[in-house]
């Protein structure tokens, strides 16, 4: 059994090496009649996609299928380590001790990579600290690791707007800037949903050994209407005239959603979208001052009335 484990490693690297190679070379080189090649390769298109138009022609990997890395998950690196402790030596073939420290060497050099990357990329990245803090631990490394390997993680999370702390279990789908701020989207154990989380706010990140699967989850679908970051459960359509002095940057804004926009024979821009949450939206707007006029909805115009006579009462 041993011997064909190490024959279909074996088969493996020499189609990735040989792509087209005949089932009489991989006899060849593995030491077998071509019987036993046609046998392992019937094994071998279970669990990889390998095309062939005949037994007579050669073998070649389908799509972007690649050996390496390994990827191996934490649990099968570990049941992979155990592997000698669990064989008779006595009936080991030769050249399964250096094959066996080859895979592990791979999977610890890869591991390593990735991690190096990881740390770089989090290197690059600056972020801003709380003003009520006079630190902010950098939990971006974790995280990422945590979704590209599609790993839990057990959190310690601030809520701010019901002032509470709270431990959970998170499966982190996506993070996402915004605002000079990033977020992490994923799936909440402890809500039983979806839900996003601001990094600043977790006090505590740990990766956990379960793996979790993101499903059918669409990321552009569940921020569909999303001016930025907090979804809202009605969407409302804005009309607005930027004009000609701002116009040529509202043009240039990098957006989350797909605006309408009408250039004015004066130069100014009518600008129409759609979003659920209208106060992220009004304070995109309102940055602009008396460059930009709502025109719809009118409910909205009646309140940005309102809230400037309170602003003119107050600094009179």
């Amino acid at each position: 059994m041993i011997d064909k484990v190490i024959r279909i490693f074996n088969i493996i690297n020499a189609i990735q090496a040989n792509p087209g190679i005949s089932a009489k070379d991989l006899a060849f080189k593995c030491d077998v009649n071509i019987r036993t090649i046609y046998r392992d390769m019937d094994i071998l298109e279970l669990i990889a996609p390998v095309s062939r138009e005949g037994r007579g022609t050669g073998y070649r990997f389908m799509g972007k299928f690649f050996l390496y890395p390994l990827n191996f998950t934490e649990q099968e690196a570990l049941v992979f380590s155990l592997l000698p402790s669990m064989l008779d030596k006595d009936k080991l073939p030769p050249g399964f001790d250096t094959a066996f420290d080859k895979v592990m060497g791979t999977h610890l050099k890869e591991k390593s990579r990735q991690n190096s990357i990881i740390e770089d990329i989090v290197g690059v990245i600056q972020m801003g600290t709380p003003a009520y803090r006079q630190e902010s631990p950098n939990f971006l490394q974790p995280i990422i690791q945590a979704i590209l390997e599609h790993k839990t993680i057990d959190v310690v999370y601030h809520t701010q707007y019901r002032n509470e702390t709270t431990e959970r279990k998170i499966d982190p789908y996506y993070l996402v800037p915004r605002d000079q701020r990033f977020y992490l989207i994923g799936y909440c154990h402890l809500a039983q949903d979806i839900r996003t989380f601001r990094i600043s706010r977790f006090q505590q990140v740990e990766l956990t050994g379960h793996q979790f699967d993101k499903g059918d989850f669409n990321i552009k679908k569940y921020l569909k209407n999303t001016w930025s970051i907090d979804r809202g459960d009605k969407n409302v359509t804005f009309k607005v005239r930027f004009d000609a002095e701002v116009a040529r940057y509202i043009r240039e804004e990098e957006l989350f959603v797909h605006p309408r926009m009408k250039d004015q024979k004066d130069g100014s821009l009518i600008f129409e979208v759609t979003v659920n949450n209208e106060k992220e939206f009004l304070r995109w707007i309102l940055q602009y001052g008396p460059s930009a006029e709502i025109l719809e909805p009118k409910a909205v115009r009646e309140s940005l009335k309102q809230q400037l006579s309170q602003w003119i009462m107050m600094y009179q």
